[in-house]
């Protein structure tokens, strides 16, 4: 009898084992769930318009907008969204370390990148442009012979626009856009090239309204994609969260918020694997 009772109550423990168990296996098979987790996207801190750090700690921009959306479509609040800088010449390895899960931070899409990352996109189809004064008149890229144009440190932007379309132009090269800007709205320099989307970021901001604006010259095509590593099934995922955007008006009213105030004549947005060259 006694030895019943033991069985018993083994094959009683034994029967709550299996079930924690159970329960624990489908724990593990929601690991890529949001419960309780965080997910870590890739973004720039420091280009207004595009991704930026606020002063009080929250993040601003286009990218951050497609980069909440997106990560909201996987599954994840915007408090489980860990936002980690990724400066562009360590976005691949931020991938391939496995930093981040995504990166949405002006990341065009190039032969070269996509021989190391995926992409999942395009979603946003930027050109190599020049800001200038408000009062100016830049109306091709040869108008910027014999004017000074802003270089920032590290960027081939304003040495392409100087060989292959304005070889009269002179460059000043400074430590950082902000930089450029004073400049530019000093005097000290004409203009400042880079992708319009960043320039129509930094025109937009308060103490610039108004002062600048894009010359609108389209000196290249810069398909924005975001980047996965290479074989990641998140990027079909993230490729069904860009159409939803788009298709809700959400991509829509991101351009506006974020480019808007810069007047910003902004492409319609891509269709999906749509690269153009």
């Amino acid at each position: 009898m006694n030895l019943r009772k033991v069985s018993a109550a083994s094959a009683a423990v034994l029967a709550l084992a299996l079930t924690a168990t159970a329960c624990g296996s489908g724990d593990s098979e929601d690991s890529g769930k949001s419960d309780g987790k965080t997910i870590k996207v890739g973004i720039k801190f420091d280009q207004p318009g595009i991704g930026q750090k606020t002063p009080q700690g929250t993040f601003t921009g286009f990218d951050v907008d497609v980069a909440t959306y997106v990560a909201k479509e996987l599954g994840y609040t915007e408090k489980q969204i860990e936002f980690k800088e990724t400066p562009s010449a360590d976005r691949e390895n931020a991938l391939s370390r496995g930093d981040v899960e995504f990166i949405a931070a002006s990341y065009s899409i190039t032969d070269e990148r996509e021989a190391k990352v995926d992409f999942a996109g395009p979603y946003l189809l930027a050109h190599q442009d020049v800001l200038i004064r408000s009062d100016d008149k830049i109306a091709k890229a040869e108008d910027l012979n014999g004017k000074i144009l802003c270089s920032v440190s590290g960027s081939t932007s304003a040495q392409n626009v100087k060989e292959k379309f304005a070889k009269g132009a002179e460059l000043k090269e400074y430590g950082g856009y902000s930089e450029c800007l004073e400049g530019l709205q000093t005097g000290a320099v004409d203009a400042l090239t880079t992708d319009d989307s960043i320039l129509a970021g930094y025109a937009a901001q308060e103490q610039y309204k108004g002062k600048f604006k894009l010359a609108g010259l389209s000196l290249s095509n810069e398909n924005y994609g975001v980047g996965v590593k290479k074989g990641s099934d998140l990027k079909d995922k993230i490729n069904k969260a860009l159409e939803k955007m788009v298709e809700d008006g959400s991509w829509d009213k991101a351009v506006e918020s974020n480019f808007g105030p810069a007047d910003y004549k902004n492409e319609p947005a891509p269709k999906i694997g749509d690269i153009v060259k």
